[in-house]
């Protein structure tokens, strides 16, 4: 099953221990210590749930969200809908250079607030996430700390498997691959949420052979 579910990868799809707070924190602001303290809610100055994109234009009042505001407000109904938050949270939290993170083990994401202002930036990193949160439903349920891939890794253009073996262990670069595509493609997590939310999202799309073998076993299919 190595090739089909990844519970842990990367630096955008984690399940990490944190410390209590940020009295705590051995290793500081822009950590993964104090990326670990955000995601399990015990780091939590400044980190507010995101409801909309009207959320959004509040923090961010210089900047222009209307081509992307349907989009954007569709993936959180469909993410609200099967228990995923989103919040945006402080730089401070994120190691350097991270512009999102979704948590595998409370199913929720965040969106690092000092690069949202960017109406392609905030998008780019809202598919990407909530593509993990697809696979995360691909694999049976979100409530698990597992993920499936939803393409064959065939289907997947050659050009976003490059770009992410740059950045990522070998392990983790057919799951990469996946939501770097979906974070650069219109309408693509959109369409793969809506199919999370039937409950059945391996009825919409095909399972690879290694995900249907598992499905079955888990007794998510039933013949």
């Amino acid at each position: 099953m190595k090739k089909l579910l990844l519970g842990l990868i990367g630096s955008s799809l984690l399940a990490i221990p944190a410390l209590a707070n940020e009295s705590k924190l051995k290793k500081g602001f822009y950590s993964m210590d104090s990326l670990g303290c955000m995601l399990v809610q015990e780091c939590t100055e400044n980190v507010r749930r995101i409801k909309s994109i009207d959320d959004i234009r509040k923090e961010y009042p210089n900047s222009d969200f209307d081509l992307v505001a349907d989009e954007f407000n569709s993936m959180l109904v469909s993410l609200d809908e099967i228990g995923v938050m989103v919040f945006l949270g402080p730089e401070k939290y994120f190691p350097p250079g991270h512009r999102g993170v979704y948590h595998t083990v409370s199913n929720n994401f965040y969106l690092n607030d000092r690069f949202m202002h960017r109406s392609n930036v905030l998008m780019t990193v809202m598919r990407h996430e909530g593509w993990h949160a697809a696979q995360d439903c691909m694999a049976g349920t979100i409530k698990n700390s597992l993920i499936a891939l939803i393409y064959p890794e065939e289907n997947v253009p050659g050009i976003w498997r490059e770009m992410v073996e740059k950045s990522y262990p070998k392990s983790a670069v057919p799951f990469e691959s996946e939501a770097k595509w979906a974070g650069l493609t219109e309408g693509m997590t959109t369409k793969a949420l809506a199919a999370c939310t039937t409950g059945k999202m391996w009825e919409i799309y095909e399972p690879t052979p290694l995900t249907r073998a598992w499905l079955e076993a888990e007794g998510y299919i039933k013949d």
